[in-house]
């Protein structure tokens, strides 16, 4: 194991290291990568890793630690419905669902009755028009 990679600080990175695959005189390392990088390759040259040093208090009294930025989610727009995909029937009921899609991409797709969708008639029109075939 590399000693200059013993004080890092393993929550000033967004990855990280995984020590047992850092050899003697390697030139690289290998970080666990996680969420949408995780299909990514995850060795790096051991050039891009620096050596964490907090900061002085007595040389920046007035430096504060920067606090991560979590993007604002409207409420108003979180839950429009974009489109219908899909319909089913459900069984034994005489009721339908349909398989909606949401304009905010957080949302995953969802089933719904056709009395929880607002604006249903403009979107089961454009979802039968598309279900249509085509002469």
């Amino acid at each position: 194991m590399r000693k200059d990679l013993i004080g890092i600080n393993p929550t000033a990175s967004s990855f990280k290291i995984i020590l047992d695959k850092v050899k003697h005189h390697a030139k690289q390392i290998q970080v666990e990568l996680s969420g949408e990088l995780e299909n990514k390759h995850p060795t790096f040259p051991v050039s891009l890793i620096r050596l964490y040093k907090p900061a002085d208090k007595e040389l920046f009294p007035l430096r504060n630690p920067t606090p991560l930025a979590v993007p604002p989610v409207e409420q108003s727009e979180d839950k429009k419905i974009s489109k219908v995909i899909q319909e089913r029937r459900l069984r034994g009921k005489n009721q339908r669902e349909y398989l909606v899609r949401y304009r905010n991409p957080v949302h995953e797709d969802g089933w719904l009755a056709e009395s929880e969708i607002p604006n249903s008639d403009k979107l089961f029109k454009r979802f039968r028009h598309e279900r249509r075939p085509k002469a």
